[in-house]
């Protein structure tokens, strides 16, 4: 909450970053929409595997990033992180990453995909603030993963080509229009909803 509450620093930029799944899936008898007649959609669909979502986004700024991605190992995390860093913020002086505490999420993800010196350099750029265990609805790129499911992929999608041509289409139209994040949630509130978590003590 108090990274939340950070002026804007184009040196030291805030960024939230989160993953999801999305099913890959075909219609087989749906008809599209005619003149003077609606869209007919079928329950008969074709399941081609999942993909994964990654978003980062800048919730002052107003700008995301988002990639598709055939899984989430350990390497794909590494590889967004990098373009994060190289591509979206090359001239920040430290970027404040704030993500959940999933196990792909650590250093030796980066030994394990870049040669040492590039994964030190790299690691380097970033401070991780971890959300809480059972908190990570607190990251606010949840909610830019809600926008994007509900804007751009509330329907069925066959191929990781199209996912990915849409969602890029999306991302560039959002970072055009500078939309960004009005965050309300304050330490107090925390208190209150997460104290069943946390153990308190008397003396």
């Amino acid at each position: 909450m108090d990274v939340y509450k950070l002026a804007y620093d184009e040196d030291y930029p805030v960024v939230c970053m989160d993953e999801s799944p999305k099913q890959l899936i075909e219609e087989v008898a749906s008809t599209p929409m005619k003149s003077g007649q609606e869209a007919r959609v079928d329950y008969e669909y074709i399941r081609h595997g999942m993909v994964n979502i990654f978003m980062a986004n800048e919730p002052l700024k107003g700008k995301r990033l988002v990639e598709i991605t055939e899984r989430k190992t350990k390497k794909d995390w590494a590889k967004f992180v990098k373009r994060i860093a190289n591509e979206i913020y090359p001239e920040a002086k430290k970027i404040k990453l704030v993500m959940d505490n999933f196990n792909t999420h650590s250093a030796s993800a980066f030994y394990e995909t870049f040669e040492p010196e590039e994964a030190k350099s790299l690691w380097d750029r970033f401070e991780f603030v971890f959300t809480p265990k059972h908190g990570s609805w607190l990251n606010m790129a949840e909610i830019e993963l809600h926008v994007l499911n509900g804007q751009c992929l509330n329907r069925h999608i066959a191929t990781m080509q199209e996912i990915t041509s849409e969602v890029e289409a999306w991302q560039n139209h959002r970072n055009n229009k500078t939309s960004t994040i009005n965050w309300q949630f304050t330490n107090e509130q925390a208190r209150i909803k997460l104290k069943r978590l946390y153990p308190s003590f008397s003396t």
